[in-house]
């Protein structure tokens, strides 16, 4: 399907600024819902808040079918999620600012105001979801470090005053089931003790087809739960207390590398990389594993003393994922390329322990026509174990390897690789926002960030790849920032927001694991070292956003400029099996549109468009400037409609489409390959109640076959087909 880029984003623009003179002198009065937003942690309307935002309702949520975090972020533009390897390494890139294997986050994740420390948390079921609200541009003032592409805020459901629920359950292609379960409500006859529960079950045989075994590459089973305890005894205190954890257990590294003489294994080294390639089949001869468990629990209590509102947030959350499977080039073990060259295959083993506590404290002040501001401090102790290597393998199978390599027995370890650190992390941020004039407003946030870093190396003596390594070797080093923002809001009328201003991000770097430096620099790799730096990203910004027609037209339009220092782009070093990560600097601008409309009393419409410009401006290899930055996706279309007609008394029949488009793609550094345009379609139809539904869906309808990433090695990472299936829904 072609599209004019450029024809789109005129058409959409112009809708904006062909309805700004429409626009009402006063709010007029509206059946349609006032979205509420907590982007500058305080309740506001949508329409007010002068930054770049998209909202995801109770309603869209179910609507267009969200359980994953890829679904929400398939409908945002200039965002797309880059899922490869393993669960825990998803990619958010958002307006150019990208995320790597074993980097910090491009965007803070925030779930009932708590702030995911480690990005192998972000890639998990959604369920029992309240609203979902996506923030663009550098969010660090109010959100600190790794805020730099934005932030992304998810509410689950609160508990009600009345007893209630949702059931859910479904069934789909690749043998695949869904069960959800969600119960709420009051514990005591005054309603001061109120609980919230769910849980969430998922599974599959997969879709993806390994050749060589005959069987599913890509099963995965997933058991999630989540509850709350709210308490509030009085209009002075809330208390909030909230445990969630997942455990996932699926397949990890069925990466495909094409060959141009599938008979010569040697032809790996020489066949052009190729992102476009989907007719290498799947041919790994370990299944492997990938077992993530997930836990956290946050205790939040606001205090409102009448002069303001002293929030305390208090949070610990663990990660750890052990995944194994094939290692490079991810064949059979008789036509593997290190079998060609040594007589024997690899398989490979990776485990991530994290483990970290964090505390926030910041007072709010009282809601004030002329002027409202904060103030906070915040600190998190992170303590996170890495452990890679790649085993020999006699065709045992892949034994999973965790804190010591393996030195006997089959498989044993021909490359073990290991660190642990010890952070510690603070900040002091505030915001305050003033009337000016009755329609001209002023924000100013600020916040500093420092972050220590130490890296001890466990790598036993007879693995270290560099001579002047040794084990326990302790790497330390200190990143900060203070990151300021300003934004000037012009409001001439209650539906219509002019908004303009500069924000600085910040990200810390980062230790590659000890003794990679000097294997990139054997390896004539430039830009790779045992350590990489800190990120910060300068950010213009300018938009409008309004409310047309009685509020059944939402649109917005805004533009940006970024100005990128020291991000990241990802190496894999095939030497010692190691993912490693370089610096670089990059200009981003762009431009988005979206209008969304309530065209008939029963047709919902809306229209996005993105687009990203990127540009290398520095690397340690000067022969890449002027490249398009990795992981850049030129434009994006996000489109669609819903339609409801009452097909019986108080049940509707429901049809709903969603297009996504996603413009040209480049991977790395030195632009080798950019994959084509991709063009997506889900569809869902089916039959809605007050307190039921049944939905026939199908995502990827068009089953295009394309891959999800590319990376250095010539490696894809092959994306997930048509998927279809059938859910029922009942609410009690």
């Amino acid at each position: 399907m072609k599209i004019s880029k450029g024809k789109v984003a005129a058409v959409l623009a112009s809708i904006v600024v062909s309805l700004a003179p429409t626009l009402p002198a006063t709010a007029q009065s509206s059946d349609l819902d006032e979205i509420i937003v907590i982007a500058r942690k305080r309740d506001e309307s949508f329409r007010d808040v002068p930054i770049t935002i998209s909202v995801f309702t109770e309603h869209t949520i179910q609507a267009a079918g969200i359980e994953k975090p890829g679904d929400f972020i398939a409908m945002v533009p200039n965002m797309t999620l880059v899922e490869t390897q393993n669960a825990g390494n998803a990619f958010v890139v958002v307006r150019g600012i990208s995320q790597a294997r074993n980097s910090e986050p491009s965007v803070a994740v925030l779930v009932d105001g708590v702030l995911e420390t480690n990005p192998a948390e972000f890639n998990q079921e959604l369920y029992d979801i309240s609203q979902i609200e996506v923030l663009k541009g550098p969010q660090g003032a109010l959100y600190g470090r790794n805020a730099i592409g934005g932030a992304i805020i998810i509410s689950t459901k609160p508990p009600g005053d009345e007893l209630e629920g949702t059931a859910k359950v479904g069934i789909g292609n690749g043998i695949s089931e869904r069960a959800q379960v969600a119960l709420g409500g009051p514990l005591n006859d005054s309603k001061t003790l109120k609980f919230r529960a769910s849980l969430s079950y998922y599974n599959t045989d997969g879709l993806l087809e390994n050749t060589y075994l005959n069987q599913k590459a890509d099963p995965a089973r997933d058991y999630s739960g989540r509850a709350r305890l709210v308490w509030e005894p009085s209009d002075m205190l809330t208390a909030d207390l909230r445990l969630s954890a997942s455990l996932l257990q699926s397949r990890a590294f069925y990466f495909v590398i094409p060959r141009d003489n599938e008979a010569n294994p040697f032809s790996t080294f020489t066949t052009p990389p190729n992102a476009n390639n989907v007719s290498t089949p799947i041919t790994v001869n370990n299944t492997g594993e990938d077992n993530r468990n997930l836990f956290s629990t946050s205790l939040k209590i606001d205090v409102k003393p009448g002069y303001g509102t002293i929030t305390s947030i208090s949070a610990f959350d663990r990660t750890k994922e052990i995944a194994t499977g094939d290692a490079y080039d991810f064949r059979p073990r008789a036509d593997s390329i290190f079998n060609a060259l040594l007589g024997t295959d690899l398989n490979q083993s990776q485990f991530l322990d994290v483990k970290a506590w964090s505390q926030e404290l910041r007072f709010t002040s009282p809601t004030n026509d002329r002027f409202n501001w904060l103030a906070g401090a915040y600190y998190v102790h992170t303590e996170r174990f890495i452990s890679t290597g790649n085993m020999i393998d006699s065709g045992a199978g892949v034994f999973p390897i965790y804190d010591s390599p393996r030195l006997s027995g089959p498989n044993a370890s021909a490359t073990y690789l290991a660190d642990s650190q010890n952070n510690n992390a603070w900040a002091v941020f505030a915001d305050g926002t003033v009337e000016l004039t009755r329609v001209l407003e002023f924000d100013a946030a600020i916040r500093y960030d420092k972050d220590t870093r130490k890296n001890t190396t466990d790598t036993p003596t007879a693995f270290l790849p560099d001579p002047a390594a040794f084990t326990g070797e302790v790497r330390k080093h200190t990143w900060s920032e203070t990151q300021p923002k300003g934004t000037l809001r012009y409001k001439p009328t209650e539906d219509f927001t002019i908004y303009g201003g500069w924000s600085r991000g910040f990200r810390s770097g980062g230790f590659n694991q000890t003794g990679v430096g000097a294997v990139a620099q054997g390896s004539a790799i430039a830009g790779v070292h045992d350590l990489f730096n800190a990120e910060v990203a300068d950010t213009w910004e300018i938009g409008a956003k309004g409310q047309f027609l009685d509020r059944r037209v939402n649109a917005g339009l805004s533009l940006f400029s970024t100005q990128s220092k020291n991000g990241y782009f990802f190496v894999f070093l095939a030497a010692n099996s190691t993912q490693n990560l370089g610096n670089l600097d990059a200009k981003y601008k762009g431009v988005e549109v979206e209008v969304s409309a309530k065209a008939t009393d029963n047709l919902d419409v809306y229209a996005n468009f993105g687009y990203t410009d990127s540009k290398i401006t520095h690397m340690q290899d000067p022969s890449v400037i002027g490249n398009q930055a990795p992981l850049v996706t030129k434009d994006t279309v996000n489109a669609g409609f819903q339609y409801h007609q009452p097909v019986h008394d108080k049940i509707n029949g429901i049809l709903r489409l969603d297009y996504q488009y996603l413009g040209r793609t480049w991977w790395d550094p030195y632009n080798v390959t950019s994959r084509d345009p991709v063009s997506l379609v889900n569809l869902r139809v089916g039959l809605d109640a007050s307190n039921w539904s049944l939905m026939a869906w199908s995502k990827n309808l068009t089953n295009e076959i394309y891959n999800a990433e590319f990376s250095t090695g010539g490696f894809l990472w092959k994306a997930q087909p048509r998927t279809y299936g059938l859910d029922y829904t009942y609410h009690f």
